[in-house]
């Protein structure tokens, strides 16, 4: 009988979500954070690492989890606000209808925003359809080929740097990338691997190519002027990596082609 008991509390210690534990917020910091009383949080479909929805309307998504958990240690109502892009998710940051975004912290939104410390590492590379001639990173880059890319998306700016033959074709939102690649409209589509195995499930025979031409990073990204808030958020990004929150919330997600990151730097 104790044995059981034992056993079933061990079943329910591991079935529960990992929790962000961190010092309760100073009023300062909760109004710096979401000076409108609730946490608005951006957030887009299709990518493991912001937001999967089901057609029975369950969600899940690393980003997701960490803005409710974030709204949750603040005592504050979460408010998720969904867009079909990353562009326009961080054109609702820029206009300050947002608090908070979770994202790929590139040096030049680093311009424009305040990032806490990555979380996860994910890889940057392509997918091909279902009877693609194309076998590797090398058949991708020559002429006649087009590569899709989600607009607003990093691959957006940096492929047309990296490809010197073929051609960057931008989309708006991932279910156009999936019906370009099932008509052969795309020969490829470009982004970080954790929206490609997403994609290439619903996707039957199309493959992803082993290597990368990037690495991206992920992170809670903020208006600037937010310092308090800022300082807040780097401390709840750490405690969710080094606590198992990060890496829970990418096993519901079933992200791939990342990594956590434990960096607090």
């Amino acid at each position: 009988m104790k044995q059981l008991l034992l056993l079933s509390l061990l079943f329910i210690l591991r079935a529960a979500p990992c929790t962000a534990q961190v010092v309760k917020p100073s009023p300062e910091e909760q109004k710096s954070l979401a000076p409108t009383g609730k946490l608005r949080v951006g957030l887009y479909t299709g990518n493991p690492g912001s937001l999967l929805e089901s057609a029975s309307g369950d969600r899940r998504g690393v980003g997701f989890e960490l803005g409710r958990e974030l709204a949750k240690s603040l005592s504050i109502p979460f408010d998720p606000v969904i867009f079909p892009n990353n562009g326009t998710m961080l054109e609702a940051l820029r206009s300050g209808s947002l608090d908070v975004v979770f994202t790929n912290a590139t040096p030049a939104r680093m311009k424009e925003f305040d990032f806490t410390q990555p979380y996860i590492e994910v890889e940057a590379g392509y997918l091909v359809p279902p009877g693609s001639p194309i076998t590797s990173f090398g058949d991708v880059d020559k002429a006649g080929v087009k590569v899709g890319v989600m607009e607003g998306s990093t691959s957006s700016t940096t492929l047309p740097g990296v490809l010197k033959s073929a051609s960057v074709v931008r989309v708006p939102n991932i279910e156009k990338i999936r019906e370009m690649l099932s008509q052969q409209t795309l020969d490829a589509f470009a982004t970080n691997k954790s929206i490609l195995f997403e994609v290439s499930d619903a996707l039957p025979g199309s493959r992803v190519l082993d290597g990368r031409y990037g690495v991206e990073q992920l992170a809670l990204g903020m208006p600037k002027g937010r310092e308090v808030g800022l300082a807040y958020a780097r401390r709840f990004v750490a405690a969710s990596a080094k606590g198992g929150l990060v890496a829970s919330a990418m096993q519901r997600a079933g992200l791939r082609g990342g990594a956590v990151k434990t960096d607090e730097r």
